[in-house]
């Protein structure tokens, strides 16, 4: 059997009225801080799909197991196809740090159903011994 490397999981789950509640408080200022314009666009700045946009950055996070500081919010983007599935796409500290892990694949899966929204991140770890890229 050939050898794939390892894989590490993260998952979160976000409650959708505590999105809706940071964008009443905060408007604009709250969703720069933590999406990109494609998350927006492809979202309409709707909560419940912005609560797992966020889950799934927060699971990303787990998978990437920062020693210090995390990444930017922004440089983990939930990227929706022309077909409505998502992937990840980092950039930034984000990609420095999966490239760092040996990270050489990433898939991710959303949901959201009344006030929960949820998101399962998994990550394919190349051993030393492969080449690694992110």
């Amino acid at each position: 059997m050939e050898d794939r490397g390892t894989i590490r999981v993260g998952t979160d789950l976000t409650r959708v009225a505590d999105v809706a509640a940071s964008i009443e408080r905060f408007g604009d200022r709250y969703l720069h801080r933590l999406f990109t314009e494609h998350e927006l666009a492809s979202t309409g700045a709707a909560p419940e799909r912005l609560a797992a946009r966020f889950a799934a950055k927060e699971a990303t996070v787990k998978v990437l197991r920062p020693a210090d500081a995390q990444p930017d919010w922004r440089s983990i983007e939930v990227r929706r196809d022309d077909v409505g599935a998502c992937h990840l796409r980092l950039t930034g500290a984000a990609a420095v740090m999966a490239a760092a892990a040996g990270i050489t694949e990433l898939a991710v899966s959303l949901t959201h159903e009344h006030d929960l929204a949820a998101a399962v991140v998994v990550a394919r770890i190349a051993h030393p011994h492969e080449e690694r890229a992110a």
